[in-house]
């Protein structure tokens, strides 16, 4: 069976509140052994912790501010992750990044608090889970000002174009996150990933959203995480197994999951 680790799952989202083991089990008979857990905010840590300390071996912790998550208690959030950025092993700093769609009304603080977590991650040696929607420009503007900083990571639900995945390896050595929206109709990813480096993907599914047809209009499950692997395979000639071990290889590099847990 291929293995194939998720970057990007929220399964300890209340989505999965009444069936998550169920979910987990559900991962390892499709071949998805290990998730990766983005961290939001200090109201997510808890739930996050909990189902890390249950599943050491299959699910691995991350922390930081979302840019949704950025508001009028800004300082108690950063406090927060301060405070607990030692307690336990974190496998990146992340989501972090800047989101235009929802609101404008936090986007020079949004800005402010991704340059900051860009140094903290730089400060710990861990790369960065960045979230970017309908904020490009801004993006790559943040990215220029901290460009004296190693930085390195992952586009989160890439959907941008070839030019602006060209430009985003100026700035780091970075990986993208291709999930759910790639089997959708009249994605543009769809064509774009056939003209990217095989070398630079990473599977996610961003559960319990963004899900992949065929069920698309559900809830987002990790085990969806071939349906993925095997649209990229269609589009792209590579055979499915190599997408699984070079996908699972780029993602255990980045995130060092082969690494003890402290």
């Amino acid at each position: 069976m291929a293995i194939f680790v998720d970057t990007h799952s929220h399964i300890y989202d209340e989505a999965f509140a009444e069936d998550r083991e169920a979910a987990l089990e559900r991962c390892v008979a499709a071949g998805v052994t290990r998730l990766v857990l983005p961290g939001i905010n200090a109201a997510s840590y808890g739930p996050m912790c909990a189902g890390a300390d249950a599943h050491p071996e299959m699910m691995f912790p991350c922390i930081g501010l979302h840019p949704t998550e950025i508001g009028e208690n800004w300082e108690e959030e950063m406090a927060f992750l301060r405070a607990h950025l030692h307690e336990r092993k974190f496998y990146a700093i992340g989501e972090i990044g800047l989101d235009e769609y929802w609101s404008t009304e936090f986007l020079e603080l949004q800005k402010r608090l991704f340059a900051e977590q860009i140094e903290i991650a730089a400060q710990e040696n861990l790369p960065i889970i960045i979230h970017s929607r309908e904020a490009t420009e801004d993006i790559f503007r943040v990215l220029e000002e901290t460009k004296g900083i190693p930085v390195r990571g992952v586009f989160h639900a890439y959907s941008g174009s070839y030019e602006t995945y060209k430009r985003c390896l100026q700035y780091g050595d970075f990986k993208f996150g291709i999930g759910g929206v790639l089997t959708y109709k009249k994605a543009g990813i769809a064509e774009v990933v056939t003209r990217m480096s095989p070398d630079d993907w990473i599977l996610e599914t961003d559960c319990p959203w963004l899900t992949p047809v065929p069920h698309r209009g559900e809830r987002n499950e990790s085990s969806y995480i071939p349906l993925v692997a095997e649209k990229l395979s269609a589009l792209t000639g590579i055979p499915l197994e190599t997408i699984a071990e070079r996908t699972t290889a780029h993602a255990e590099a980045l995130f060092g999951l082969n690494t003890l847990r402290k």
